[in-house]
């Protein structure tokens, strides 16, 4: 019978191909590590959980307790004095534009300087990059920044938290660094089979490097949303603050207000304390970015040269 089975052709099952499983064994090392790992994500997480739920609790809550744990109470008066501020909706327009604005300027500049100076072959590139990595050490000062930002007519104008922050010095650095890492093979292929510059840069240079390029946009687009010196400084006209800077202004002249407040007991009466309002900022402000992590995550872990090259 096992003669006809095998001669009929018969396959044997996949537990018998494969064999059995084994099941991988963890040394106390592994399990020390994880246990390590694990208390750090507990104690990176914390901090923002407690916000959260600060965020929604009410002036009993805080009184009784600094750190929350479960949920006790749901109370959105911090949030509804947020959004009910008559300019918040034009400050979050205004952190719009510089976000996505600001950060498109940033990764044009970054991605085709970073490009350029990658070139070995550029002429005078010892001298541009000792300035470029001059202006990390050394700045004309706030009064000579301000007077040119005024001579420029900028004040008052959103471009003036675009445009003088076009380029960050150290991810410019970066990017240059990893330019150079890529082989020159590439380049050289694409030039033979009769691509300028800007198509190798675009069609070439620019897919493989997504997630370095992804990686560099992330942290463009966290300081342009998180922009408000700038607001604070070149902006005399209260409709054209960006949002982190109204949000300043909001918790400031709140607590200015309850600070007028004598007596103890009017504090305790009050509905929104300054507490829940600095979480409730914290939130607004952090919530965007938070939400935009995911869709710029898968960029990270990707190889950067698989298959790019062929022997």
């Amino acid at each position: 019978m096992e003669s006809n089975s095998t001669a009929s052709g018969a396959h044997p099952s996949p537990e018998v191909r494969q064999g059995p499983r084994r099941h991988r064994k963890f040394s106390i090392a592994d399990i020390i590590i994880h246990l390590v790992l694990a208390l750090l994500t507990i104690c990176t997480i914390l901090p923002f959980y407690n916000v959260v739920l600060m965020s929604f609790s009410n002036t009993a809550a805080i009184s009784k307790q600094l750190v929350y744990l479960v949920p006790t109470t749901f109370d959105l008066s911090a949030y509804s004095y947020i959004l009910h501020e008559p300019r918040f909706l034009k400050a979050l327009l205004v952190t719009l534009f510089v976000t996505v604005i600001g950060t498109s300027i940033n990764m044009l500049v970054t991605v085709t300087g970073a490009y350029v100076m990658s070139k070995t072959g550029f002429p005078g590139r010892k001298i541009v990059m000792s300035g470029i990595i001059f202006t990390m050490f050394f700045n004309g000062g706030l009064i000579p920044f301000y007077l040119t930002m005024k001579n420029l007519h900028l004040i008052n104008n959103l471009l003036v938290m675009v445009l003088p922050v076009a380029v960050n010095t150290f991810y410019l650095i970066i990017c240059i660094a990893f330019f150079r890492t890529l082989p020159a093979a590439l380049e050289e292929s694409a030039k033979i089979d009769g691509a300028n510059e800007l198509q190798v840069l675009v069609k070439i240079i620019v897919p493989i490097s997504m997630p370095m390029i992804a990686t560099i946009t992330l942290f463009y687009a966290v300081d342009r949303w998180n922009e408000w010196w700038y607001g604070v400084l070149f902006m005399t006209n209260v409709n054209l603050l960006p949002m982190q800077a109204l949000l300043r202004e909001l918790l400031t002249n709140y607590a200015q207000v309850l600070s007028s407040i004598t007596t103890s007991v009017q504090l305790q009466n009050s509905d929104l304390q300054p507490e829940m309002l600095k979480m409730a900022v914290l939130v607004v402000s952090a919530l965007p970015i938070v939400c935009l992590y995911p869709f710029l995550q898968k960029y990270f872990a990707k190889g950067v040269m698989i298959g790019s090259v062929k022997g």
